[in-house]
């Protein structure tokens, strides 16, 4: 009788782990057909799971993330309100690691540092297309000060923009050696993919730069970016589920390419005519199928 009751009762647990797994299942479907940038921008704490950053830069999302202190010896972070102080595991290494580099190769007491990744990584409901992957992060070309900022100055300050109103080059009043010195530093360390700047700090860097000049060909020029630097890294060995950016162009971009960032449409875009249809927006079915897990960890 007793081996009776524990096969019944056997069949039952068995039948509630049915149960509770159809209904994950259907949560997780019901969970794809929702905004992603509504799911994660919900988010307030990380996936409590091994850290691994899932899909690509633009595409993808974040678990076990680390969040950036604070303050460090040479680091503070801003923007805290914005809840976009988390990262991979490597990335807070190598902020760690690089703010302490700075204040030995520059003027610069330290890094002011902007937006990483959200929590559990994924779109944002504003501003980065990417910074989804725990991999991205941005460093003000503004040095940190001597003293610690306010919560409230955190919030207000605004960063230092380096290039000059006509967008044509850097505004000579505020460009300096350490500013070279510092985006170089970023892009000899081994672990950064590359360095995103706007074009006329690239067309600064290829003129003031001297020496060894190997490391210009990780800084790309690309929109914005007036007056920080971005700074990706590769996806970390042995990452399965990151998907690495292609390879950089080889050279040191600073010939006819970097030109085409100074023609009159681009510097001076004209709005299109028919202003284009607005792109559906991107689902949780979209990104990568753990992203769903991600989200769903307690």
């Amino acid at each position: 009788m007793r081996r009776m009751w524990s096969l019944a009762g056997l069949a039952g647990l068995m039948l509630m782990a049915a149960g509770a797994a159809s209904a994950q299942t259907a949560a997780a479907d019901r969970l794809g057909s929702l905004p992603a940038k509504q799911v994660f921008g919900e988010q307030k704490r990380p996936a409590p799971l091994e850290a691994r950053s899932i899909g690509f830069y633009s595409k993808g999302c974040l678990a076990g993330a680390q969040a950036l202190p604070v303050n460090g010896a040479t680091w503070q972070a801003m923007r805290l309100s914005r809840n976009r102080n988390w990262g991979h595991p490597e990335l807070i290494a190598f902020l760690e690691r690089f703010s302490a580099t700075v204040p030995r190769i520059s003027q610069w007491p330290g890094i002011l540092v902007g937006d990483l990744s959200q929590p559990r990584g994924g779109p944002m409901l504003t501003g980065h297309a990417s910074h989804q992957i725990g991999l991205d992060a941005d460093i003000w070309l503004t040095p940190m000060p001597r003293r610690e900022f306010s919560a409230e100055e955190r919030e207000k300050i605004s960063a230092t923009v380096i290039v000059r109103k006509d967008r044509l080059d850097v505004d000579a009043a505020v460009w300096t050696p350490s500013h070279i010195a510092v985006i170089k530093a970023a892009a000899q360390d081994p672990e950064v993919e590359r360095v995103l700047v706007n074009a006329a700090i690239k067309k600064a860097l290829c003129r003031d730069a001297k020496g060894d000049r190997a490391w210009l060909q990780k800084v790309r020029p690309y929109w914005g970016h007036d007056y920080h630097m971005h700074v990706r890294l590769s996806c970390p060995a042995g990452a399965r589920d990151c998907r690495p950016q292609d390879p950089v162009t080889p050279g040191e971009g600073c010939g006819k390419e970097l030109d085409w960032w100074f023609s009159e449409g681009n510097i001076n875009p004209r709005p299109p005519a028919v202003p284009p249809k607005p792109k559906p927006p991107m689902l949780v079915k979209d990104l990568p199928e753990a992203c769903r897990q991600v989200v769903l960890a307690p």
